[in-house]
């Protein structure tokens, strides 16, 4: 049983410039009070060929975390455009919040995100050297992917205890299944 409960996740600023800051708010429900912090994580995934060009943007930590109904606003910085294949910029790509708990990873939520040009006229006919400036990015927040993971609580657990809670086979995507980096994890769609 899980002590900590994902009960939302709004993200601010859905949709925005390619280099702004990434602002959520997780809402969370924690049954007991925790020994130590819960920590947060956002990544962006910068090729699905390869974890090598992850980005994580920001970490935090949260707490002391006491029984209850718990909320934070976090925000990342956009992903460091240097080290993005030229190739992976435009297009579908995945973002990742995770949340870890002594060193565990207990949840971890997959959203698909579209870096596009501003308008159509440069969708259509996209300069040769990728303009920044005129690059937003879309995140598509009503179906976020989630994989919750069995942990120990406040007791120490090797890697290979750490498991999904269930299993559920999808058919999305290789950046979905790229998203997710482990064979075999549960993919939930959150409403």
């Amino acid at each position: 049983m899980s002590v900590v409960s994902l009960l939302d996740v709004k993200i601010l600023n859905d949709n925005a410039a390619f280099s702004e800051p990434y602002i959520f708010r997780v809402t969370f429900e924690c049954i007991s009070p925790l020994k130590d912090d819960l920590e947060w994580k956002l990544v962006y995934v910068g090729s699905a060929q390869s974890e090598e060009y992850d980005q994580e943007l920001d970490s935090c930590l949260v707490g002391p975390v006491p029984a209850g109904v718990n909320s934070f606003e976090f925000e990342a910085a956009a992903p460091s455009i240097d080290k993005i294949p030229s190739d992976d910029i435009l297009g579908v790509t995945v973002i990742l919040l995770t949340g870890s708990y002594a060193d565990q990873e207990f949840i971890r939520v997959g959203y698909y995100v579209n870096n596009a040009y501003d308008s159509e006229e440069l969708r259509e006919n996209p300069p040769e050297v990728v303009d920044f400036s005129k690059i937003r990015r879309e995140l598509l927040v009503d179906k976020p992917r989630v994989t919750r993971f069995n942990i120990k609580w406040d007791e120490p657990a090797t890697a290979s205890e750490a498991k999904p809670s269930e299993f559920e086979a999808t058919g999305e995507k290789q950046a979905a299944e790229a998203d997710l980096r482990t064979a075999g994890q549960q993919s939930i769609a959150v409403s």
